[in-house]
């Protein structure tokens, strides 16, 4: 009960975890059966007020009843208070307390409500309940009044009102225990009393209750924790004092003083000895059982509140008896839990000087904390890094193999991830530096401290064979080696200098690597966000960082303006660093080149780009040139000038050169030598790459690439590279022209030649799409889809409508050549992909490139689609791939239908009607006619069908019009061909049909109506009287017409399902119940078809195991088991009370076949993406292997036995480290790790 008579303070519980406090345990019982003799401590000199007796203050049994009229309000205020949390806590005490030293029955009650309604229960506990009730019956009689309408309670509520409210809660109990550490808490009435609710309370299947009463129980232990680490202070105190005393000469010593000092001693052991009775009743009654509780929150707080006692108390509690329950939760299912059992030991591991004693357990669970690196949790894999790099400070403690699971993380594309093992990495790796002497002057650049670890870094870099993305590594360490990052005076050294005597020099290898990291540095700094992958999305800068990125920026253009050329002139040769070093300039202060003097300089680099320009012709180099002149040819400088002359002095040279060149390559036909077409292919590809960033229309660019490109369509024989570049550099001579009509100012004659330039390179690039050469016909295609997206009807918005005659529509032939090219180059099996050469057929990035390149030409194709510039129904071709290609392409077509749809519904619907039809005719010129409807030909047509179904989504009110055309369209296509058998025969197509069952269900149900009648429009009397198995497609087609005619949501019915359910209705429909359509009396007659049909094709799609394909004992035919026939009398009762008498029977069976649907479509398909596979947590371990943890261990629970105080010289301050230089293993702890 609350408030028993005698309460021991000695809680005894036996030495198994497995102990349960009931809902009904009172600590004044005693669970051993014994005696009251048991008591220990001060149990066996305070008595205890009995239920009859008055309280401290003199007021009996009826003032407590009186006083109850009027707690309501003061508890109330107490609840409030705490609630807002506005005032201090610690007034609130001070006059809960004083109302306690009053009349502490009352301030009891007070507090138990206080509980209570923190809760969210709205009872209250009245003073008879308090005197006459056990423990077990209040809390049964809160759970009858607890509101159950809503499962919010004050923890859980959202709302800024109680957003604090835990807070204040937890605040309150703290200064609760604080404030009554010195008299209140040893009166062996007031935490008996609360110990003893909260552990009722924390066992209550409420979880309200559960949840609340286990925080204050923790918070309350952590209060005590604080008050014994308290009493251990002042024993120590006394101890030493009275070693003091007794140490001094025998007429010196004061004997009352030490009589005194072991009076105070004995005082101070006593509360100590109950102190720990109340640990242990709450540990014991509270922890052991809600660490493993079924609700995350609840196991969170207590793994919480075991981490803040081993640091608070590690004397007492840092102990393998306790830290045991936190490596077992880090196997919890919840990330919330397994994250608090990991801040939990951060707390630990930072404090180097508890490191030995966490030997033990970190030998015993190091490699499940290295396992939870790559948690699937994010905040739980980072604060698991975090711990193992605090990890590093105990010796030798992770092997290579545990450090390398955490080295590679540094390429991880969640930030904080790679933040955090870029931490890791560089406490490994680069926290020892050469110690530097003091006074002698800094060393700089190659002979700097930093010298090695940016080797360092090169050779790890190096090493990671996975992973060749430096911008993700220098991103990783950028938080933590910032400084080293941007030591590029060390760097440029290292390129530049000659290595000192002794000193091993980087080979070519390293130093392309060293110039990677040294540009992606120079990038990071400039730019301040993360590497593409890695943003988070755009961050404002403080002032700070902005004031940084400034000095950054100045101080690398001061350094890169004097030290590119000479490593442009160094490396010249070589592609990759030159490709690299090139990019330096665009992250420049073009300012300083003036401010600074630089100009020189700038001349130097200038040079060394026209050379760079003239000795290669890789792409990616020219490009790289191109870009550094774009950066460099900035009006807003003064520099703009000189660089601006100098572009155009490169361009007219080039410019000349390949007129020249290619007159004479024309001249000479097929008489050129493979040098005559290098030289044309050379010069062409640097003018291609600067027409990419620089306009070079005055050069008159068209009319060459135009006669070259014709040439080449006469002759048949022009090299490939020399066409494909062509393409391109007139493509950009049309964008570049466009982009100048664009702004308003061209004359109508520029527009006319711009149209007659764009339509005659169209054409071109049409002719080319017949050409020989793939790679040819791939650029043709692709460029020719962006100039039809480009010209299309949309690029007179934005008040553009002087554009309006630029304007291109593809014919249809156009149209027609672009769809055949996709479906020849596109959808192709990856061996018959031919364009892998040099036996690399068999390499898979060669396969990866390839399957990358297919799918850009069809997102090109797609676009061409989505914005009505070809017409929606060529999408047919591309929809009907959906299965087959699903892997490759099945984003992008998806993406495709769903975007049509939002543009014409109706449309999009034909066209996937249209795709079902081709894919139909096709199957019957290779089956014939007669085919049979279980093959996977047909099978896969209709699984099509019900992909193409769920992608309309539940909303039946949007596709309403879209579905009703899908079903004629469907309907017309299957009677649109007569019987190849002649008459009497069924439609060539009426297998079509059965597919069309699929969009049955997202029919309304008036619409199913509807379609209803327009299919009887295409029978005749004969065909409704059939039976045979070729007519099952019509029969199972008008029954999902029907079957589902009364509940929009059913599924499509199979005709099996279907026509048995007929049969049963039909005995008990009386003529008055008939169907009011003219042809009832048909139907009626179609659909007494016999219930046992052998043709397993008729199955829906919707009964299928997706696993097992056909069900053959299909649940919609025969009964379902008498068990499952209970689950659903509910469900059927409700149905015939709200149906006519006639369609009961045939309803009841339609709840069978729901229940088949729910079962058979639990499989995942390729378009269900509203429902979410079921993962299992990979973190979390099955019960075998948590049996396999815990075997060799003692579960049972330890007494907490605080341990023996120590004089307080050995102390350095008072704070939580006080440790204890015994064995950290105590053989008596019940405890031990499996070695």
């Amino acid at each position: 009960m609350i408030a028993a008579p005698e309460i021991p303070s000695e809680f005894s519980y036996t030495q198994d975890t497995d102990t349960r406090f009931s809902s009904d345990t009172d600590f004044s019982e005693d669970p051993d059966g014994r005696g009251a003799n048991s008591a220990k401590g001060k149990g066996g000199k305070k008595g205890k007020k009995a239920a009859g007796e008055k309280g401290k203050g003199g007021k009996g049994a009826g003032r407590i009843n009186g006083h109850h009229q009027e707690n309501g309000m003061e508890n109330m205020m107490l609840f409030e208070v705490v609630k807002l949390g506005r005032s201090a806590m610690q007034s609130v005490v001070d006059d809960w307390i004083e109302s306690y030293k009053h009349d502490r029955d009352v301030a009891l009650l007070d507090l138990i409500n206080f509980f209570i309604q923190c809760s969210g229960c709205k009872g209250v506990v009245s003073g008879e309940m308090f005197r006459n009730m056990q423990n077990s019956e209040i809390i049964r009689r809160m759970t009858e009044e607890f509101d159950e309408d809503s499962g919010d309670y004050p923890l859980t509520i959202a709302g800024p009102q109680w957003k604090k409210f835990k807070s204040s809660f937890c605040e309150f109990i703290l200064v609760l225990v604080r404030q009554c550490q010195y008299s209140i808490i040893y009166d062996e009435y007031m935490m008996d009393t609360v110990i003893s609710l909260l552990t009722g309370l924390s066992d209550s299947q409420v979880r309200a209750f559960r949840h609340t009463s286990t925080l204050a129980a923790m918070k309350l232990m952590t209060a005590l924790v604080n008050v014994a680490l308290n009493l251990s202070i002042n024993m120590d105190n006394t101890q030493r004092q009275y070693e003091a005393e007794r140490n001094k000469m025998v007429a010196k010593r004061a004997n009352d003083r030490l009589e005194l000092l072991l009076q105070k001693r004995k005082e101070l052991q006593e509360n100590q000895d109950e102190i720990e009775n109340m640990m242990n009743a709450i540990f014991k009654g509270v922890f052991v059982h809600r660490y493993r509780d079924s609700i995350a929150e609840i196991r969170a707080i207590c793994i919480e509140e075991i981490g803040v006692w081993m640091k608070l108390y590690s004397d007492a509690f840092l102990n393998d008896s306790y830290l045991k329950y936190v490596g077992w939760t880090m196997h919890d299912k919840q990330g919330e839990v397994r994250l608090k059992c990991l801040t939990a030991l951060q707390g630990l591991y930072y404090n180097r000087e508890l490191n030995a004693r966490l030997e033990l357990f970190t030998s015993r669970f190091k490699d499940r904390i290295v396992s939870m690196t790559l948690d699937k949790e994010y905040d739980v894999a980072v604060q698991a890094i975090k711990l193992l790099t605090l990890v590093l400070n105990t010796d030798e403690v992770l092997t290579p193999e545990d450090c390398e699971s955490v080295y590679h993380l540094v390429y991880s594309a969640h930030r904080p991830v790679a933040v955090a093992a870029g931490e890791f990495l560089y406490k490994k790796l680069f926290s020892q530096r050469e110690p530097e002497e003091e006074g002698a002057p800094k060393r700089r650049g190659r002979q700097s401290p930093n010298a090695n670890l940016i080797k360092t870094t090169v050779f790890f870099f190096l090493e990671s064979e996975l992973h060749e993305h430096a911008a993700y590594l220098v991103d990783s360490l950028w938080e933590c080696g910032a400084e080293l990052l941007k030591d590029w005076e060390c760097m440029i050294s290292l390129l530049l200098d000659d290595p000192l005597p002794g000193e091993e020099a980087l080979t070519d290898r390293q130093e392309t690597a060293l110039i990677e990291i040294m540009l992606c540095t120079v990038r990071q700094a400039a730019e301040c966000h993360p590497p593409v992958g890695r943003g988070t999305g755009k961050r404002v800068m403080t002032a700070k960082e902005k004031k940084t990125q400034l000095d950054d920026r100045t101080r690398m253009t001061e350094l890169f303006a004097v030290a590119l050329p000479p490593l442009l002139a160094k490396y010249a040769v070589d592609a990759e660093k030159v490709t690299n070093l090139l990019q330096l300039p665009q992250f420049f202060d073009l300012e300083i080149y003036t401010t600074g003097r630089l100009e020189k300089h700038l001349e130097s680099l200038l040079r060394q780009i026209r050379e760079i320009v003239e000795k290669h012709t890789d792409t990616e180099v020219l490009e790289s040139c191109s870009k550094t002149y774009h950066a460099l040819c900035n009006e807003e400088f003064t520099i703009f000038n000189r660089v601006d002359i100098a572009r155009s002095q490169l361009l007219d040279e080039l410019v000349d050169k390949f007129n020249r060149l290619l007159e004479d390559f024309l001249q000479e036909g097929e008489d050129a030598d493979e040098d005559d077409a290098y030289q044309v292919l050379s010069t062409l590809k640097r003018i291609t790459a600067f027409h990419n960033a620089h306009d070079l229309s005055g050069w008159d660019l068209f009319t060459s690439n135009f006669k070259l490109l014709n040439t080449g369509i006469e002759n048949g024989d022009m090299p490939e590279q020399i066409v494909i570049h062509s393409l391109q550099c007139t493509h950009y001579v049309i964008l570049w022209h466009l982009a100048k009509s664009s702004e308003g100012s061209s004359r109508k004659d520029d527009l006319v030649t711009l149209r007659k330039q764009m339509r005659a390179f169209c054409m071109m690039c049409q002719r080319y799409l017949t050409n020989v050469n793939t790679a040819v016909k791939e650029q043709a295609f692709t460029i020719l889809c962006d100039l039809l997206l480009i010209f299309s009807h949309q690029m007179v918005s934005g008040s553009r409508e002087h554009l309006e005659s630029l304007i291109y529509s593809p014919e249809d032939s156009l149209q027609s050549e672009l769809l055949s090219f996709i479906l020849n180059h596109v959808f192709i099996d990856q061996d018959d992909d031919t364009n892998s050469t040099d036996g690399q057929q068999d390499d898979e990035a060669v396969k990866i490139e390839a399957l990358h390149k297919r799918r850009n030409l069809l997102a090109a194709y797609c676009k061409l689609i989505i914005y009505c510039v070809v017409e929606m129904k060529t999408g047919a071709d591309i929809f009907k791939q959906y299965m087959r290609y699903y892997n490759d392409y099945g984003d992008i077509i998806k993406e495709t239908m769903s975007k049509t749809r939002q543009i014409d519904k109706i449309q999009c619907a034909k066209t996937l009607i249209l795709s079902l039809q081709q894919l139909f005719n096709e199957m019957l010129s290779e089956l014939g006619h007669g085919f049979d409807r279980s093959s996977s030909a047909f099978c896969g047509i209709k699984e099509l069908a019900r992909r193409f179904s769920l992608t309309f989504g539940l909303d039946q009110v949007k596709t309403r019009d879209a579905i009703a055309m899908l079903h004629k369209d469907g309907i017309e296509f299957a009677f649109k061909d007569p019987s190849p058998q002649g008459e009497g025969g069924p439609p060539l197509n009426l297998a079509f049909l059965d597919i069309l069952s699929e969009f049955s269900s997202k029919l309304m149900r008036q619409d199913k109506r509807t379609v209803h009648m327009y299919l009887e429009r295409f029978m005749t009397f004969q065909m409704a009287l059939q039976r045979e198995d070729c007519w099952l497609p019509l029969i199972s087609y008008r029954n999902s017409l029907q079957a589902g005619g009364d509940d929009d949501t059913m599924s499509v019915m199979s005709g099996y399902s279907s026509r048995g359910s007929s049969i049963r209705s039909k005995k008990a429909k009386p003529p008055a119940a008939a169907e009011s359509s003219s042809s009832s009396e048909v139907w009626q007659q179609s659909m007494q078809t016999p219930v046992m049909m052998p043709s397993p094709h008729l199955t829906s799609t919707a009964m299928r195991d997706p696993k097992r394909g056909r069900d053959d004992s299909y649940m919609g035919v025969y009964p379902l088991p008498h068990d499952q026939q209970q689950q659903h009398t509910l469900c059927k009762t409700r149905t015939r009370s709200a149906r006519p008498e006639g369609q009961i029977s045939a309803r009841s069976h339609l709840g069978d076949a729901v229940l088949v649907l729910f079962r058979s479509r639990r499989g995942t398909g390729l378009m269900e993406e509203d429902e979410e596979p079921i993962v299992e947590d990979v973190m979390m371990s099955s019960e075998g292997r948590m049996d396999d943890l815990n075997e060799g261990m003692d579960f049972d629970t330890m007494d907490i036995d605080l341990p023996p105080s120590k004089n307080r010289r050995e102390r350095s301050e008072l704070k939580p480290d006080y440790f204890d230089p015994a064995s950290i293993m105590d053989e008596s702890s019940g405890f031990n790790f499996k070695q």
